[in-house]
């Protein structure tokens, strides 16, 4: 299987590109990704090559190893990530008064509440 690094990607329009270790750019979607792997730019990965519409396109990835995350130092101070996590608490309240009167949340919207979510974590996690 072909290996290379994510040259780039952007997790709210679900692809990017991968540069493989024989110089060939690979479109990179998100459904090629698995749901519990992250990646981002310097990513190095394995993975499948299909011809699509618009050149290669990466199937079945396999994250190797991600690069080293300096997020440490560009953490929030605690204050910020203070009022941050207040304001997806009052987020998730509003979602969970619409969940008990039976109605999901539209797709779009359930969409930027996950990438909130996440994006949090990683601020916390770093």
């Amino acid at each position: 299987m072909p290996t290379g690094r994510v040259r780039f990607y952007d997790e709210e329009k679900g692809f990017g590109f991968i540069a493989s270790d024989d110089g060939q750019d690979v479109f990179l979607h998100s459904s090629a990704v698995p749901e519990d792997a992250r990646v981002r730019k310097g990513t190095r990965v394995e993975f499948g090559v299909a011809d699509g519409r618009r050149g290669p396109s990466a199937l079945s990835v396999r994250v190797l190893d991600a690069p080293p995350v300096a997020a440490r130092a560009a953490r929030k101070k605690p204050d910020d990530m203070a009022v941050i996590v207040e304001d997806l608490v009052k987020l998730l309240d509003d979602m969970g008064a619409e969940l008990r009167r039976g109605r999901y949340p539209s797709n779009p919207h359930a969409r930027k509440v996950a990438a909130v979510l996440r994006k949090v974590a990683d601020d916390i996690d770093a």
